[in-house]
């Protein structure tokens, strides 16, 4: 089940939670984080859906890593109605080294069990993170 290179399982929430926040929206975002204890990666926080970007943002701990996916909501140009799903991989300049390492070799694989992400983002501080860039990214 783990995978040499990380160590890191994947607890079954993890994907459980994804899925509904994919197909059923039940959640707004899920923020993830490896207990080092466990070896494996599980699910810290569940945001309810009328939650905004910035409650979301202000979940993540400032000295932590994290893995986060976010729902996206926006309208295009044409005004359409359009979602997508990012993943972001939160590691502030303030972490630890080692936790930075063990969240950064293990995040491939985290991703892979999580089918249906449509935008990465890789953030060290809050505005490589931040509305705009998500924005952006999503268009």
């Amino acid at each position: 089940m783990a995978n040499a290179a990380s160590g890191m399982a994947v607890d079954d929430d993890c994907k459980l939670k994804f899925l509904e926040l994919k197909a059923k929206r039940t959640y707004r975002f899920v923020v993830f984080k490896i207990d080092e204890k466990q070896k494996q990666v599980v699910v810290e926080k569940l945001g309810e859906p009328n939650l905004t970007y910035d409650d979301f943002a202000a979940t993540l701990p400032a000295d932590e890593c994290r893995y986060c996916i976010y729902d996206f909501d926006f309208v295009t140009e044409e005004g359409c109605q359009k979602s997508k799903i990012f993943f972001i991989a939160w590691s502030p300049d303030t972490a630890k080294i080692r936790s930075k390492m063990l969240y950064a070799s293990s995040k491939d694989r985290f991703k892979r069990e999580l089918d249906g992400i449509q935008v990465e983002l890789q953030a060290t501080d809050p505005t490589e993170m931040g509305l705009d860039v998500i924005r952006g990214r999503a268009n």
